[in-house]
């Protein structure tokens, strides 16, 4: 069994919408192996997977790379996922089958509060982020998330990043809010993550504010 780093957090028609949606994405993930899966969810949101066939042992290497895993048990310096939970001004609390806190010196994304480098990067709550455990030390976000973030800014077109809608949802609203052309991709963050790559004449908070009258979720804008 495989617990993938992403949360269903939605309740009704919603979560079946999320875990029809999930198991369309896992069985495109494994494709042609030799492979059955059943999907459940723990008590916690987290999504399992329970795989039987003889490319068991290949397909859970592949959803560990696509998705990150919640693991039983952390080592020191070894890079594990946790979605955003919560943010103060000591830090942010990652839930990683257990709670885990970056300290604000563990950020590494410039000056401000937690909640100010959290707006800046367009972190809507419960998106998938790498960490680096140090029980020690203290732990620290990922210099591969890092750059990952990073980049959204130095980036030539700014992002729209909303949370509590699958990819489909999302690229349904941008149409039906008439932006079908405005944008790139919407790139999956999470499971109920998204963000909205925008073409570079087309302004981020503009969007944002066109589409947020159709999601009801948080949305927060990358401004490069």
């Amino acid at each position: 069994m495989v617990v993938l780093a992403t949360k269903v957090y939605v309740e009704g028609d919603a979560r079946e919408r999320a875990l029809d949606s999930l198991g369309s994405l896992v069985g495109n993930a494994l494709g042609d192996l030799d492979v059955s899966f059943d999907i459940g969810l723990r008590h916690d949101g987290f999504p399992s997977v329970t795989l039987d066939g003889d490319d068991a042992p290949v397909a859970r290497n592949v959803l560990r790379e696509e998705w990150g895993t919640i693991t039983p048990e952390f080592a020191d310096g070894e890079t594990y996922v946790g979605t955003l939970e919560a943010w103060d001004d000591d830090g942010f609390v990652l839930d990683a089958g257990e709670e885990v806190r970056i300290p604000a010196d563990g950020i590494g994304l410039g000056p401000g509060t937690p909640e100010q480098v959290r707006t800046r990067f367009g972190l809507v709550q419960h998106v998938p982020l790498r960490f680096v455990y140090d029980a020690t030390d203290g732990h620290e976000l990922a210099d591969a998330e890092r750059d990952r973030l990073y980049d959204w800014t130095r980036a030539e077109s700014g992002r729209v990043n909303v949370n509590s809608a699958t990819r489909a949802e999302v690229r349904a609203t941008v149409n039906r809010a008439g932006h079908a052309r405005d944008i790139v991709t919407v790139e999956r963050l999470g499971l109920l993550e998204q963000s909205i790559v925008c073409r570079e004449d087309t302004d981020a908070p503009g969007l944002l504010a066109s589409i947020g009258e159709y999601v009801p979720a948080e949305l927060l804008c990358v401004v490069p």
